[in-house]
């Protein structure tokens, strides 16, 4: 459908004057305001925000939707930090902690020796005795191992970490990193931005200046990287638009961030699981609003471990063009904090399935979204 068509369609569906300027402007590819991004939010129904979204997605990526051959490695769940949301970190000698060598983290990688595999994602927590030099270490490991692999590893947090504990500078640090053979990062520990809110759920964290800043610093040194909002929390409409124009801003700087990632927060086993979850309507209305504001960020992704695949699936209907990768139940994170998929694993039969059966082009990516094959 034409965006003239689109528009159209709006103006017969929608009365509200304040909408229909945002669609204009989205539509004609300009950029949408901080309070046009509220708006959105606060007044825009579930079918004008599928139909805008869906509309700004094939401008910007037709009718693909993306995924990949990846699995995780998560070397430790022990954690020097305290998010009060994660479900996740463990002291050390806790019962549920674990903390893998490096012979561990091989043998890891050689169970994928042959298969057909493209990345894999590293991350984990912020271990209190391991450094920057640990970590080179293991990405080499991997490496050696898997040396076609991409290594899409350490959020922002545990770069900060291991960088300050090694003693070196933040672009030393990063520069080890890539040459251990680190090919990008993924966007975890983003939270949310609001320093005030930042504070009340996780205070001893990397903050707001220091995750953009690493970023920034990643971006400029050749390491591409994604990322993400925890929403559905205790943050505003306000905090979600104002997190994700910080990530307009710096993207409009770099161009190094290729896909989005919203983190729903999940409230099993945390110190926040007095606070209902947010609703499919309210996730589905999140995809789309970030679909429409970030106008550079090519790419957005529902992370199914996550959203479960039915939502998942949902969400393509909403602005999504990413549903991330096979995974082969090798990640925690999410299971420990009561997601739906308590074993996440998606074959490509069934990524694909679930990509055609929402009317879209299934393409296998790698993690820099070149087109390996295509499920016309």
């Amino acid at each position: 459908m034409q965006n003239s068509d689109v528009f159209s369609l709006l103006k017969t569906t929608v009365s509200n004057s304040r909408l229909l300027d945002i669609a204009g402007k989205a539509l004609n590819g300009e950029r949408i305001t901080f309070d046009e991004g509220v708006t959105l939010y606060q007044e825009g129904e579930i079918p004008f925000l599928s139909m805008l979204s869906n509309a700004v997605r094939q401008r910007i990526n037709d009718e693909y939707v993306y995924f990949n051959r990846n699995f995780h490695i998560e070397p430790t769940n022990i954690c020097e930090s305290h998010c009060s949301f994660c479900s996740y970190r463990r002291d050390d000698g806790e019962e549920g902690s674990w903390e893998h060598s490096l012979n561990d983290i091989r043998r890891k990688a050689e169970s994928y020796v042959g298969k057909d595999i493209t990345e894999v994602h590293i991350v984990g927590a912020v271990h209190p005795n391991r450094d920057l030099f640990y970590y080179a270490d293991l990405v080499q490991t991997v490496k050696s191992v898997l040396p076609d692999i991409h290594i899409k590893g350490f959020t922002a947090v545990e770069v900060d970490a291991m960088i300050k504990k090694a003693g070196l500078s933040l672009e030393e640090g990063l520069q080890t990193l890539k040459k251990a053979g680190l090919d990008s990062m993924p966007g975890g520990g983003a939270e949310i931005f609001d320093e005030k809110t930042r504070a009340r759920i996780c205070p001893d964290k990397t903050d707001t200046a220091g995750w953009l800043k690493i970023h920034e610093t990643a971006h400029k040194l050749g390491i591409p990287s994604n990322a993400t909002m925890l929403y559905g929390l205790i943050e505003t409409y306000e905090h979600r638009v104002d997190h994700m124009n910080r990530l307009r801003e710096l993207q409009d700087q770099t161009h190094g961030f290729n896909t989005f990632i919203p983190l729903k927060f999940r409230h099993s086993n945390n110190a926040f699981s007095h606070i209902a979850e947010s609703t499919t309507l309210e996730d589905l209305k999140n995809y789309a609003v970030a679909r429409i504001f970030l106008d550079n960020i090519p790419h957005l992704k529902a992370y199914w471990p996550m959203i479960g695949k039915s939502v998942a699936q949902l969400s393509l209907a909403f602005g999504v063009d990413d549903l991330d990768g096979t995974i082969d139940d090798s990640t925690k994170i999410y299971s420990m904090a009561g997601a739906e998929e308590q074993n996440p694993s998606a074959s490509t039969d069934e990524l694909v399935k679930m990509i055609k059966t929402a009317g879209k082009v299934p393409v296998e990516r790698d993690t820099l979204y070149n087109i390996v094959r295509r499920f016309d």
